[in-house]
């Protein structure tokens, strides 16, 4: 290797010009040994002090990449006239103002850019309720600050920090390694090759290429295995990623495959009416002998009412107001197709720990060779008393087994524990942690032990051999590797145990009905070893310690069940939506938890062991069967999701680790722990739960089923609604019939309706019932043949209605303006009593509920009644529209007309609930 030298700036130099600089010195870090890089950025492996990395945050900047260019306003603005339907309004609105209708033109006019202006505003809110929302999700790194492990947000590191990197981290800034054990990093996005890269401290060539600077790790790259423990050299714009993503920061898109698919539904509308309505204009020219100005003006009525403008932006709002809803509950939607999968979840696959419990580990019982103990003591707070089986006050200091088994349990942990006021909480692994505090109870002091018996190697915790290993050095004495892990690994590893008196065979199986017994009582268990190595060791290695371990005792930690995952499992119980619990722990231990949760009566469980030796169908049988599976390794995740998804069921998997992130992609729904979990789960989820709570998915699924409601009513409203006004000007053409409204009225009728009454759908709350309904089937299309059903029966009331009322008004005489008034007022007043009903998909309207209605829907139609007496009254409005007072007598008919049209409405719903009840 070349000296780093001569090829870089002298580590002096570079120390001064991070002072001077706006960033850390452009080093070839791969190129130097971690020594020079920690004096280069003055800095050392106890991590910055907090005042230092303050004004090094200043001189830096936050840890982020630049976002890419956003469109300016005006380009949003402009933006929002760039669409089909706008397309045929403005042309409409030319056609009129060519053939002399300059009013109906200027009407039109400010119809589309109304739409335009309502459509600007709410993408802007879009915009910024996802910032919000992505602020809630950014990720954290974990170093080292003034001595001690801290965690905080990822966008507050600055060069010089010391980062600790674990297996599923996302590395949050460029590094250089200063410590890695059996450390690989998928880098993949900056070198595009699939495989993990090894890692390792010694400095290469300084012409390396990206994918060879193995002592270096770079920030958005993602740790698959082992640890390490590297220093900052680069933030933000300045890291790899920086310099070659440029656009990383662009606006998610409020862009679903339901928008989509209704897109393309109001493309072909529009198709449709504009041949319909060439159509119609030779039939009423040639067959009715329309003047060409009138038959023009018919045209753009019709398309005018047929066109459903409005639909596809009361729609997004629709899945934006969910999206804000479930944030609020703690479901936050990395991804807006998830809005509509959850409404469709038909099993929900959840992690115990953490997720159906509260993630508070605490040490209950200790079980040594010759005695079983109580701990007592709740949280992580570490204070609590040792008792016998038979409730007596004991010593800790006056065991020596459990004084040393205490003290395996301090040393061979990464954890942390902090008090803030009267909390305790961990930096680290929350079992660790409990662990932690475990020891401190027993006597030992957390910092002085730590500084006693100091670590010389390590074997980090890893899914495929289930352990823990450190090598700790004791003054005068030989090394002594502690061992910490699943029971039934260290068990095999074990040959002796310990005892006050020294040492005696181990006994597998009465350890094996230890372990069995506490894991019955709902217990996670953790069995601690240790082996004297030899003098001058300095490092350990798996065949060092899988054999010849002495046993020092058993640990039983309890996580208690989270109350309000026990309400949300019965409440998921009677919406349809299966519930299985998925843990690394013991079978019985689960079973039990699984018990308390209420998941069953008699929770069938089955090892990951036992799924390993089944064939496929017999796999599918169990998958469809079992409540709990314990045991279980990634792989077993994945091919449970797969195993679930065979029979049409709809999948929420829960995940935290990096080895999860295939079964939360495989998976309908991803879910990802927004607390515990690693950055590679959050990246491969379409939600992030901020509190890592069961009670959470649950609530995002009822606000799922509420979006897709919400969606149904949107659609169920708005194409009746402009149905019956087109097939009102069809009908009045085919017959040769005054029209009973005119084009610049219809867009009136249009422009405050669908705002005022269509828009306030989109915030229904979830109808009583959601949740005891069957899960609906994720292919089913949103146009069902009910639906439809729907949408002709009151389109055909509409016209009926609006017809009845134009020609009782003209048969008595009445002005054709004062008519139309009345036909006006009469569609309005039809789809005010129709959004009534229309609120209640699965049930009836006439409750007190459904006549008083929210508060959304109570101001839109105020908003409503307001505009119409203005529209019919006032003189200014009546120059526009052409209209006339209503008579009092009048007004009344025409709100009887709107009572009938939901009377006729209720009546077919209650008749076909009867109908659809009798077939099931």
């Amino acid at each position: 290797m070349r000296n780093a030298a001569s090829t870089t700036p002298s580590v002096t130099t570079a120390a001064r010009e991070i002072d001077s600089r706006s960033r850390a010195p452009d080093l070839a870090w791969h190129g130097i040994s971690s020594d020079a890089a920690l004096d280069a950025l003055r800095t050392n492996v106890d991590g910055l002090f907090e005042h230092e990395a303050a004004r090094r945050l200043e001189t830096y900047g936050p840890n982020r990449l630049p976002e890419g260019p956003r469109r300016s306003a005006l380009t949003r603005f402009l933006l929002q006239f760039h669409n089909l339907l706008i397309y045929v309004l403005l042309a409409a609105g030319v056609l009129a103002a060519m053939i002399g209708h300059g009013t109906d033109a200027l009407v039109i006019f400010a119809v589309v850019l109304v739409n335009a202006i309502i459509g600007f505003i709410q993408e802007g809110r879009a915009e910024k309720a996802l910032d919000a929302i992505r602020a809630m999700i950014d990720p954290h790194a974990s170093l080292i600050r003034d001595g001690r492990r801290v965690t905080i947000a990822a966008d507050k590191v600055v060069p010089g920090d010391i980062v600790l990197l674990e297996a599923g981290d996302r590395v949050p800034a460029d590094l250089r390694l200063v410590k890695a054990r059996n450390l690989r990093v998928d880098e993949a996005i900056l070198t595009g090759e699939s495989v993990p890269v090894d890692k390792a401290v010694k400095a290469v060539e300084t012409t390396a290429a990206l994918g060879d600077r193995f002592p270096m790790a770079f920030s958005g790259t993602f740790v698959t295995t082992g640890q390490g423990t590297g220093v900052v050299v680069a933030t933000g714009p300045a890291t790899e990623l920086g310099r070659i993503s440029s656009m990383i920061g662009a606006v998610e898109r409020l862009a679903t495959p339901l928008v989509r698919q209704m897109d393309q539904f109001a493309r072909q509308v529009t198709v449709a009416v504009l041949g319909i309505s060439a159509l119609v204009f030779v039939y009423a020219v040639v067959m009715q002998a329309y003047g060409l100005d009138d038959a023009l003006m018919a045209v753009v009525g019709l398309a005018v009412a047929a066109i459903p403008e409005g639909l596809p932006a009361v729609m997004t709002i629709t899945l934006a107001v969910g999206v804000q809803r479930m944030a609020r509950r703690n479901a936050i939607i990395r991804r807006l197709p998830a809005v509509e999968t959850l409404g469709s979840v038909s099993v929900i696959c959840s992690d115990k720990t953490g997720t159906l419990t509260r993630n508070e580990m605490t040490v209950r019982n200790v079980v040594t060779a010759d005695r079983t103990m109580a701990v007592e003591g709740s949280g992580y707070r570490p204070e609590g008393h040792f008792r016998s089986e038979a409730g007596e006050p004991l010593d800790p200091a006056a065991d020596p087994v459990l004084e040393e088994l205490s003290l395996a349990a301090l040393l061979c942990n990464d954890a942390g524990l902090r008090q803030s006021g009267e909390d305790w909480t961990v930096d680290g692994d929350p079992m660790e942690g409990a662990l932690v505090s475990f020891a401190i109870k027993a006597g030992h002091d957390a910092v002085a032990a730590r500084v006693g018996f100091p670590r010389l190697d390590e074997i980090p915790f890893d899914s495929r051999h289930r352990y823990m290993a450190t090598l700790n050095a004791r003054s005068g004495h030989a090394p002594v590797a502690y061992v910490k892990g699943a029971p039934e690994r260290v068990l095999q590893m074990c040959t002796h145990v310990a005892t006050p008196e020294g040492e005696r065979r181990l006994d597998r199986e009465a350890w094996h009905r230890q372990v069995d017994q506490l894991a019955m009582n709902g217990l996670r268990v953790i069995a601690l070893a240790r082996r004297t190595m030899k003098d001058g060791e300095h490092a350990v290695t798996p065949s060092d310690i899988e054999h010849e371990l002495t046993l020092l005792g058993l640990v039983g930690l309890i996580d208690p069940a989270r109350p309000e995952a026990i309400s949300a499992i019965a409440e998921c119980k009677a919406a349809g939506v299966r519930v299985k619990m998925i843990t690394g722990d013991h079978a019985a231990t689960a079973r039990a938890i699984a018990a308390q949760l209420g998941l069953a009566d008699d929770p069938k469980a089955i090892t990951g062991q036992e799924l390993d030796a089944l064939e496929n169908a017999r796999f599918r049988e169990n998958a469809c069967e079992a409540t709990v599976f314990a045991r279980t390794s990634p792989e077993h995740k994945l091919r449970l999701v797969e195993a679930l998804q065979a029979d049409g069921s709809v999948i929420a998997m829960t995940g935290d680790g990096v080895n999860d992130a295939p079964a939360l992609k495989r998976a309908d729904v991803g879910v990802a722990m927004g607390g515990k979990g690693t950055e590679a789960a959050k990246e491969a989820s379409e939600m992030v739960l901020a509190d890592d709570n069961f009670a959470s998915i649950v609530a995002a699924v009822r606000e799922g089923r509420t979006v897709y409601d919400n969606l149904t009513k949107v659609i169920a409203w708005t194409l009746p609604t402009n149905g019956g006004e087109a097939f009102t000007i069809i009908l009045a053409i085919l017959f040769g019939l005054t029209l009973p409204v005119t084009p610049v009225q219809i867009l009136w009728i249009n422009m405050i309706t669908a705002v005022a009454l269509g828009l306030t759908l989109a915030f229904e709350p979830t109808e009583p019932g959601a949740m005891r309904r069957p899960a609906r089937p994720a292919n089913q299309r949103i146009l069902s043949g009910r639906l439809l059903w729907r949408i002709l029966l009151v389109s055909a009331l509409m016209v009926v209605g609006t017809f009845g009322v134009f020609a009782w008004a003209t048969e008595r005489g009445v002005p054709l303006e004062t008519a139309r008034t009345m036909a006006v007022n009469t569609i309005v007043v039809m789809e005010i009593f129709y959004l009534f009903s229309v609120r209640y998909v699965h049930g009836t309207s006439l409750t007190w509920q459904g006549v008083l209605g929210t508060r959304a829907v109570l101001i839109g139609v105020a908003t409503v009644i307001v505009a119409q007496f203005a529209f019919t009254y006032l003189p200014p409005m009546q120059a526009v529209f052409a209209t006339r007072p209503v008579p009092l007598g009048d007004g009344v008919a025409i709100v009887a007309v709107g009572v009938v049209l939901f009377a006729i409405v209720e009546a077919e719903k209650r008749i076909a609930a009867l109908v659809s009840l009798r077939r099931d």
